[in-house]
């Protein structure tokens, strides 16, 4: 288990190691056919260098959210968040069905309260630290809107009504999931923490949303949206983006790298130590079948976003 001691030198290392990094690798990963394409890293080292305040921002939040978890200043009970969607679409398929939208509230309300059907699967590891989230996503709105664009990319124009998209519906009390072709291999993306209300939230594209209708195998449990709402919420990947890297949470072990797929039972990473990999976790690129779980440490990390003084206190 890693022992993550978070100070201002840290995380300021953090940020400015993003700002130097090359943003092409997960790109490059995510064209491979069948694997997983997460776009939130990178799209956090683009926002990073358009704004130079945003750094400052996210290091006083880190600390914040560093202080809520030390002192258990966490959301009481259940907290309920109103879910946007936005779909843009250019077929009738791409204009998914509300069935297919329910689908992915109800994927959310199972992962983030440890009721989903795989919770207990036989021979995890890691089951002494799987955490019950205990958040409740409620479907508060669809927004539609026919569009021409084959693909949207990752720049945010899905969420700027001036380029063609949908701006966000009252982003700093309601998670705006935007719907729509991504391109380029990329399965969803996140807006972390911090960042502008005028771009947040999480955008899906529509072949990975949901269980049912457009969802294609083997992203078509609905894991994509856990795992971008799992970065909305301040989730860093498992592997800290980098070569046995740190996610900042202090009950995951120390991964190499991404997963993909599903590994075999006691599959060990490559950094010192050799250790047992948490490659269950929501937070990793393994096939929708292979993320089951959230850890104790990720959820107080989660948590600590929506406490007085966090980024997202606004929710509660």
């Amino acid at each position: 288990m890693k022992k993550i001691i978070l100070s201002l030198a840290i995380v300021s290392l953090l940020f400015s190691c993003n700002k130097q990094e090359d943003a092409t690798t997960e790109l490059t990963t995510s064209e491979v056919a069948g694997k997983r394409g997460c776009y939130s890293d990178e799209h956090l080292k683009e926002q990073l260098a358009a704004d130079p305040s945003l750094a400052r921002r996210m290091e006083d939040f880190e600390l914040k959210a560093a202080q809520a978890i030390e002192q258990g200043r966490i959301v009481n009970g259940v907290l309920e968040i109103p879910v946007v969607f936005n779909v843009l679409y250019r077929t009738t398929a791409e204009n998914i069905s509300l069935a297919q939208l329910q689908s992915q509230i109800d994927v959310l309300n199972k992962d983030f309260n440890a009721q989903n059907s795989d919770y207990n699967t036989a021979n995890n590891p890691y089951s002494s630290v799987r955490a019950n989230v205990g958040i409740r996503f409620v479907l508060d709105q669809v927004i539609r809107k026919s569009t021409t664009k084959t693909s949207w990319g990752t720049n945010d124009a899905m969420k700027k009504s001036t380029q063609g998209g949908l701006n966000p519906t009252s982003p700093t009390t309601k998670l705006n999931l935007w719907v729509c072709t991504i391109g380029g291999g990329i399965l969803g993306y996140a807006q972390f923490p911090g960042g502008s209300s005028a771009t947040d939230g999480v955008v899906i594209d529509s072949k990975y949303l949901g269980t049912t209708g457009t969802a294609t195998y083997p992203f078509n449990l609905g894991r994509t949206a856990t795992h971008e709402v799992g970065h909305w919420m301040n989730l860093r990947h498992i592997w800290g983006d980098a070569t046995c890297g740190s996610d900042l949470v202090s009950d995951t072990p120390v991964h190499n790298t991404a997963n993909y797929g599903v590994p075999a039972v006691g599959h060990r990473s490559t950094c010192s130590g050799t250790p047992l990999e948490m490659y269950m976790n929501y937070m990793d690129y393994t096939d929708d079948r292979g993320m089951y779980m959230f850890s104790n440490g990720q959820k107080s990390r989660m948590l600590a976003i929506f406490a007085v003084g966090g980024s997202r206190a606004s929710f509660r």
